[in-house]
């Protein structure tokens, strides 16, 4: 292309092309800088109804993560005491202390539980432990309960377990021998 100057001076210039463009596509080129108010709000909107479907069910699998945490410990603390017996041969502890390991491994000490376990609570729930009274020096039975911390926030059932091993659940109040056995 050919430009000629003011002065009869001539100039070669070449043409660039550019894209074509009308103006609401440049109009909305320009715009597209950022997010808008809008587009923000939404995305918070969808984030936040995302939280209430998922935490909700956060909570849940959590008192299911505690209830079966429960289970297994009266599992262990069953399997403590008939070590504990068959060991010693003076029946069953008469504390669950008895099974910790707060010193040499003996009667009053048998190395059996974690502390954790032998002080009576863990994932979110209380255990109870009741030996009954010893005959001739032995202690013939014992009954170990497994209540929430808080019923609702940390579990919804209530465990008990005794010398026949069978761990048991009521939804409404302390688990006893009488209550249904877990499945």
């Amino acid at each position: 292309m050919r430009v000629t100057m003011a002065r009869g001076e001539s100039q070669t210039t070449e043409a660039t092309a550019q894209p074509f463009t009308t103006g609401a596509v440049a109009a909305a080129q320009e715009r597209r800088r950022g997010f808008s108010l809008i587009e923000l709000l939404i995305v918070v909107a969808i984030i936040l109804i995302i939280s209430a479907i998922s935490i909700p069910n956060l909570l849940r699998s959590r008192m299911a993560a505690n209830e079966a945490s429960a289970v297994g410990s009266l599992r262990t603390i069953t399997a403590a005491c008939v070590t504990y017996s068959s060991i010693y041969g003076i029946g069953f502890p008469a504390a669950l202390s008895n099974l910790g390991t707060s010193g040499g491994a003996g009667p009053a000490s048998a190395d059996l539980l974690d502390n954790t376990l032998a002080a009576g609570v863990k994932s979110g729930y209380v255990f109870v432990y009741t030996s009954s009274a010893a005959v001739s020096n032995v202690v013939p039975a014992y009954a170990v309960q497994a209540n929430p911390l808080t019923w609702s926030q940390t579990g919804t059932r209530y465990f008990f377990t005794d010398q026949s091993g069978v761990i048991r659940f009521n939804l409404s109040a302390a688990a006893s021998a009488n209550d249904s056995p877990i499945s």
